[in-house]
């Protein structure tokens, strides 16, 4: 998945209370839903391992 802002590659970020996508290389940080229309096959396949996303 790349990055809205600079075409980086976008990765999950766990932490406790949150997943949220970030940029590795403008480390801009995205919630779910700001990036859910760009969602490619495999970053399906990592959310699809949680059980429920709270959009914050």
């Amino acid at each position: 998945m790349t990055c809205p802002r600079c075409d980086g590659h976008l990765e999950l970020l766990r932490t406790c209370s949150r997943l949220r996508m970030r940029c590795s290389a403008c480390n801009e940080e995205f919630r779910i839903h700001e990036v859910a229309d760009q969602i490619d096959q495999q970053t399906e396949e990592l959310l699809d391992r949680f059980n429920a996303i709270i959009y914050d």
